[in-house]
């Protein structure tokens, strides 16, 4: 069994604290990163994500019915009536059902309310119909490609906030293990055919943000620890950082983890597939925090003068 632990140099640490050797598996970790962004861009490129109706176009709408209902019993009452490929899901009971459906094209936008509304009326179980929703497929589109914009922005613009911030050697290993983290959750998603809508968008969002916090505390406690910490390696520095910020790590996700099963299991469907998205990502991201960010910046050579503020040589004492 492979020793994670270096039991002889503390620097100044409690001799019962013991340190990490996280790198010590940095190089197959590595490669099991680039195998799993290999497969993601693969199974992205030749299966596709399982758009939904906000990026394809289509029509969703909420129907309340006064007894609970089959949701076969909606999807013949729509077919009937000329809605084709229908997907009815209910809301949290058997009352309450949402059906999405793609842009009928004999099917003028004044006459959709009215229509539908008819044609989900069962016998003795009337409904109320809600929130009709159409987009068209040109407006999906424009959404797609303003989607892709966004995630490819967001990460732009933490490259230039963690350089400012640290570093450029750490910047680039934390828009890498983003990069990483995005990749990975939307090839699951390909893989598996998990629809992929607004929501899951704002799930990959947010689990950016989540992923570059993760890194920017580690980044303070290695940049911290090169200026205090005297006589040890860089790997040494960063082994160390990790150690010391793992605690926080593991209660941060956990914590996360907690409030996204509770979505996950209570939230109903509106916000199951948000919470499959952030639950993928909190593992991914835990995992990238470690192994792509600060590993990057030791292989692009990040030492202490990475640091260290150089005093121009003007301000330096004459040392005869």
């Amino acid at each position: 069994m492979t020793d994670m632990t270096q039991p002889s140099k503390q620097y100044s640490r409690p001799d019962n604290e013991r340190i990490i050797n996280f790198m010590k598996i940095a190089k197959p970790a590595a490669i099991v990163s680039i195998l799993l962004t290999l497969a993601s861009i693969f199974f992205i490129a030749t299966k596709g994500l399982n758009l939904g109706l906000d990026f394809t176009g289509g029509i969703s709408a909420e129907l309340n019915y006064q007894q609970p209902v089959n949701q076969s019993e909606v999807i013949k009452a729509l077919d009937k009536a000329g809605f084709k490929d229908a997907v009815v899901q209910t809301l949290g009971s058997q009352k309450d059902l949402i059906i999405r459906m793609p842009v009928q094209e004999d099917l003028k936008v004044d006459d959709l309310n009215r229509t539908l509304t008819q044609a989900v009326q069962l016998d003795n179980n009337p409904a109320k119909v809600h929130k009709v929703d159409a987009v068209g497929g040109q407006v999906g589109n424009e959404l797609y490609v303003r989607s892709a914009g966004a995630v490819a922005l967001a990460l732009l613009l933490m490259l230039v906030y963690v350089t400012i911030r640290f570093e450029f050697k750490l910047a680039m290993g934390a828009v890498l293990s983003l990069f990483h983290d995005v990749v990975v959750t939307l090839g699951i998603f390909a893989l598996m055919q998990w629809p992929f809508d607004l929501t899951v968008l704002a799930a990959l969002l947010a689990l950016i943000g989540f992923s570059l916090n993760d890194n920017i505390v580690v980044s303070d406690r290695i940049r911290e620890n090169f200026r205090k910490i005297r006589g040890a390696t860089p790997t040494e520095i960063v082994n160390i950082a990790l150690t010391e910020t793992l605690r926080r790590t593991i209660h941060t996700s956990m914590t996360l983890l907690l409030v996204i099963l509770a979505m996950m299991f209570l939230g109903g469907d509106g916000l199951k597939w948000f919470s499959v998205a952030m639950c993928v990502g909190v593992f991914v991201g835990t995992y990238s925090s470690i192994y792509i960010g600060t590993a990057y910046a030791l292989w692009r050579g990040l030492n202490r003068q990475d640091f260290v503020v150089q005093v121009k040589p003007e301000f330096e004492d004459d040392i005869p």
